[in-house]
This record gives C-alpha cells, sequence and structure tokens, in this order.
C-alpha cells in the first residue's frame, strides 16, 4: 500500500503540489484582506481553491511525466519515475490525470468561474506550449513554463475576489513568472548533463554561463521593480519584496565572482526556495494580521 502511495506521489509531483499551493493560499489571503471579506464565510472557498487547485496541479504532473517519459528514461533524476520503469500503466495514469483535471475544474468552478478558466489556462500552458513544444525547441521554454507556473497566485485571488485587477494580484503573479527564470537556471546548471543527455536545450547548456549569469540579473531586477505594484497596498510587503529580492541579487553577483559555476548555482537554487518561503508566508502574515485588526 505505502509504495503504491509513494508511486503516485511521484507522478503526480507532490513536491510541485505544495510548493504552488502556498502562493495560492498567500493570494487568496491577501485579496480576502484587501477587500475587506469575512475568513470565516469564505472557509468553503478556501477548501474548494485548495483542493480543486491540488488536483489540477497533479494533473498537469502527471501529463508532464507521460510525454515526457522518452527524455525521463535518459536524465539521471526522472529515470525512476514510475511512468518511466512502467510501475503504473500509462492507461491507468491518462485516466487518473484527467479525472483529477476535470473534478479539479468543477471544485475551483464552486468558487468562481474565473477561478476555474484560470486553472484550465494553467495546465493548458504548461502541458501544449511549454511540455509538447517549447521545452524541447528553444532555450526560452522556462520563460513560456513560468506562465502556467504562475497561475495558482491569480486562481486564489480569483477564488474569493470579485476581480483579478488590484496592483498586487499582478505583483504576486509577475514575482512567480519571473522568479522561476532565476530558480530553473539554476537547476539547469547543477543537472547539466542531464539535459544535455536528453538534447533538452536549456539556456545553460544551449549557451554560455556568462549569458545565463547575465540573464539571470537581469530577471532579478525586474523582479525588485515588480516589488512596486504592492505600494497601493502596502509600503511593508514593497520593502520586504525589496529586500529579499536584493539579497538575491546581491549572492549572484557576488557568488560568481567568488565560487565556480556549480557553487554559485547551488547557492542561487537554495536561496530561491528562501525567498519564496518568506515572501509568500509574509504576505500570509500580513493578511491574517491586518484581517483581525480590521
Amino acid at each position: 500500500m505505502k509504495n503504491t502511495i509513494d508511486l503516485w506521489a511521484k507522478t503526480v509531483k507532490t513536491g510541485i503540489i505544495k510548493s504552488n499551493l502556498i502562493p495560492m493560499i498567500a493570494a487568496l489571503m491577501l485579496a480576502l484582506y484587501t477587500y475587506d471579506l469575512s475568513f470565516i464565510e469564505h472557509i468553503p472557498h478556501i477548501l474548494f481553491a485548495f483542493v480543486g487547485s491540488a488536483f489540477i496541479i497533479g494533473a498537469s504532473g502527471i501529463f508532464n511525466n507521460l510525454y515526457d517519459r522518452d527524455i525521463d528514461a535518459i536524465m539521471q533524476r526522472t529515470k525512476s519515475r514510475p511512468t518511466v520503469t512502467g510501475e503504473l500503466s500509462a492507461r491507468t495514469v491518462l485516466i487518473v490525470g484527467i479525472v483529477l483535471l476535470i473534478v479539479g475544474l468543477v471544485i475551483l468552478s464552486l468558487t468562481t468561474l474565473l477561478a476555474a478558466f484560470l486553472g484550465f489556462l494553467g495546465v493548458f500552458f504548461y502541458v501544449v506550449p511549454y511540455t509538447m513544444w517549447t521545452k524541447r525547441k528553444t532555450i526560452w521554454n522556462t520563460e513560456v513554463g513560468s506562465i502556467s507556473g504562475a497561475m495558482p497566485p491569480l486562481i486564489g485571488w480569483a477564488a474569493v475576489a470579485p476581480d483579478i485587477w488590484y496592483p498586487a494580484a499582478w505583483a504576486l503573479f509577475i514575482i512567480m513568472v519571473i522568479w522561476q527564470m532565476p530558480h530553473f537556471y539554476a537547476i539547469a546548471i547543477r543537472k547539466k548533463d542531464d539535459y544535455a543527455a536528453a538534447n533538452i536545450p536549456m539556456l545553460p547548456v544551449k549557451t554560455s554561463m556568462r549569458r545565463t549569469y547575465l540573464q539571470t540579473n537581469i530577471y532579478l531586477i525586474i523582479l525588485m521593480f515588480t516589488s512596486f505594484l504592492f505600494v497601493p497596498l502596502s509600503w511593508g510587503l514593497t520593502l520586504c519584496s525589496l529586500i529579499l529580492g536584493g539579497i538575491w541579487l546581491w549572492i549572484s553577483i557576488v557568488g560568481y565572482r567568488q565560487m565556480d559555476e556549480k557553487k554559485w548555482a547551488n547557492k542561487m537554487f537554495a536561496y530561491s526556495l528562501i525567498y519564496m518561503m518568506l515572501l509568500f508566508i509574509t504576505v500570509i502574515i500580513y493578511s491574517s494580521v491586518g484581517m483581525i485588526l480590521q
């Protein structure tokens, strides 16, 4: 029984589900605070958003695993996936993925139709433009994939808010978009041989380390400027985002001068996780305290 659970956990990519639910909840809480909405009255929406998002993210992971079986079999870090080893049949995995997608979208629609639509867009962008097209074709695959990876904040916001046009909602979305480039460039450097063997055109594989470093810093600067979208809501969140982004840029510049590329990538990867956790936990705490004091 435990082995079966472990197999399905790898297939739906539970780590990605957990990491994407944090920004979704953060945006949802921020929307409740921004529009002065009752937390108690919106508990059903919160639960539906949580479960529905988890289901569609799991479905995305399943579809990605199914389509990428050929290249996953080549890479050291993915060759033990159940879809590669055959421990789970492709037919069964596909059926479960479709069920998760449909049920997840239905559950999200119980919050708002907009949240369900955004959920569908997230899955579509991850499966079609990213997995089935750009991942194997261009060094810009990370940028394309970042759109789907940034959908959870918009889904969370749309689940309770009357619209998604408030600047803070887009701050969270853009931050999630930009965050993915330094994060995945670092992964690509750490697993460069794997990606090269599978002929996946990640930026560090197809271009120079210098190009990757410069492009990373450009994105980090954009990330810092994005912080100012929080200004209409909170200077505190603005400064927090600026400081966290500034630390990341400092790590990149100083680390690049002092370390080899693998050590630099390890530092960048580790801080990318710290950045995301600190920022979105801060948003959750800020929103929670704000609702209590309202």
